[in-house]
């Protein structure tokens, strides 16, 4: 399954999550390290759903249900903290 099948099958699972804000499709940027076969490690460059949330939030402080997975459907996953969002159109 690739990075959009598998986005779209757990988005709106996703979305119910303590403070995610959206979910999406990106390219990973996080470099695997040498020798390294954990789960939710990608090569560089790689289709990786991302995850964006209002802030990070330490594993342990989070009920278990509201912890993001590392990988959905064999795709990893990344967590991108971007703050609050305000989805006022058109005001600055």
């Amino acid at each position: 399954m690739d990075a959009h099948q598998a986005r779209s099958l757990h988005e709106s699972r996703l979305m119910r999550l303590a403070n995610v804000t959206g979910v999406g499709i990106g390219r990973d940027e996080v470099p695997q390290a040498l020798g390294s076969a954990r789960a939710g490690e990608a090569p560089l460059g790689q289709d990786v759903i991302v995850v964006f949330v209002t802030h990070r939030v330490p594993r342990d402080r989070l009920r278990d249900e509201d912890v993001v997975p590392e990988v959905l459907e064999g795709v990893p996953v990344r967590v991108l903290a971007i703050g609050e969002v305000d989805a006022r159109h058109g005001e600055a």
